[in-house]
């Protein structure tokens, strides 16, 4: 399983999704610190969820990297979010 596979199964396991879109911009970053050869190192994530209703932008995003702490850990070395309700 790729990397981007693993982040969107466990954000679809941990959170009430409504739309979700996951770019791979690893290729951008190549030669950077923390780029890996093979890629799927930096990603921006749009996410929305009901479950965000009522948070805040940090609480929203501890949540998530609660979620994904072993690819934070790992293989992902930058994650940009943009974490939204549906109402917004």
């Amino acid at each position: 399983m790729t990397v981007a596979e693993t982040i969107e199964q466990k954000l679809r396991a941990g959170l009430n999704i409504a739309h979700l879109e996951l770019i791979d911009e690893s290729a951008k970053h190549a030669g950077h610190a923390g780029a890996r050869a093979a890629g799927e190192s930096h990603f921006r994530l749009l996410i929305v969820s009901p479950d965000f209703t009522g948070k805040g932008r940090v609480a929203r995003q501890r949540e998530i990297y609660r979620i994904l702490k072993d690819e934070m850990a790992g293989p992902v070395h930058a994650l940009s979010l943009d974490a939204r309700s549906p109402e917004e």
